[in-house]
């Protein structure tokens, strides 16, 4: 068996413990905001309840902690970092304004709880590459190598997207250089092409039924929570987000089109 279920349950416990700090402090804020950098750390967390109650540990068990911490610790650092001393997220506002009253005690099922079991859902390929007990292969080898691609775009992103947002200059801009040039959505395209990496890893190791964690994710990042949130909310902002979209291509890379737009 290549998940230890038992294990898997208390790390599913974990992340709701935390889930429920995290709400109390969310109490005392008043802003739960700090879900965001609490998001990725969900997956590390699995990952090291797992290890450490399992039996069952593969030759692929450091590689996965090792790569999880990789992305997790970044991904917790830039949006603590980009979300420190600034207002309650914008998304968060509009919950919190269409769930009243009662937000601050309703906000432990619809944004913690709710995060935490969707983390423990999309972790499941993590647990299953770690349990299995296959030797490491080609599949790794190829997991590794979206993982690289992922973790490039999606920190090269952010990078160059803080670094726009810090110049004053660009107020009502739209940044269109570097890799948002070649795709509107640079850093979601690498979470997508990294979990997609992680799931080579469980592949390798015989899971191939969680492919629904990347599924999923995939989703949330095209349907949900990702692109179309967001380009609707910027488009009804930016005016020239309108050009930006007629010569860019929405998620995956690709060469600039000319703009045929008026």
């Amino acid at each position: 068996m290549m998940i230890e279920w038992s294990a898997f349950a208390w790390s599913g416990v974990s992340l709701l413990v935390v889930a429920v700090l995290f709400w109390m402090i969310s109490l005392v804020r008043n802003d739960v905001s700090i879900v965001d950098s609490l998001w990725s750390l969900m997956f590390l967390l699995v990952v090291l309840v797992y290890t450490a109650i399992t039996d069952n540990s593969g030759p692929r068990e450091m590689l996965v902690l090792v790569l999880v911490a990789i992305w997790a610790l970044r991904l917790c650092v830039y949006i603590s970092l980009r979300n420190h001393g600034e207002p309650e997220d914008h998304r968060y506002r509009d919950i919190r304004a269409n769930n009243q009253p009662g937000f601050r005690y309703k906000s432990l099922y619809i944004v913690f709880l709710f995060q935490a079991v969707l983390a423990w859902i999309i972790s499941l390929p993590l647990a299953a590459a770690i349990g299995g007990q296959t030797d490491i292969g080609l599949l790794d080898y190829a997991g590794c190598t979206l993982f690289v691609i992922g973790i490039f775009f999606e920190a090269v992103g952010d990078l160059q997207l803080s670094r726009f947002r810090k110049n004053p200059e660009n107020a009502g801009k739209v940044l269109d250089t570097g890799l948002w040039r070649y795709t509107r959505h640079p850093n979601y395209f690498g979470n997508f092409t990294l979990w997609w990496g992680f799931y080579l890893l469980a592949l390798s190791a015989g899971a191939w039924w969680s492919v629904v964690s990347p599924l999923l994710m995939s989703f949330l990042l095209l349907k949900v929570s990702g692109v179309a949130l967001l380009e609707k909310d910027i488009s009804g902002r930016r005016p020239k987000y309108q050009q930006y979209i007629r010569r860019t291509n929405a998620f995956f890379p690709g060469l600039p089109r000319k703009d045929s737009g008026a």
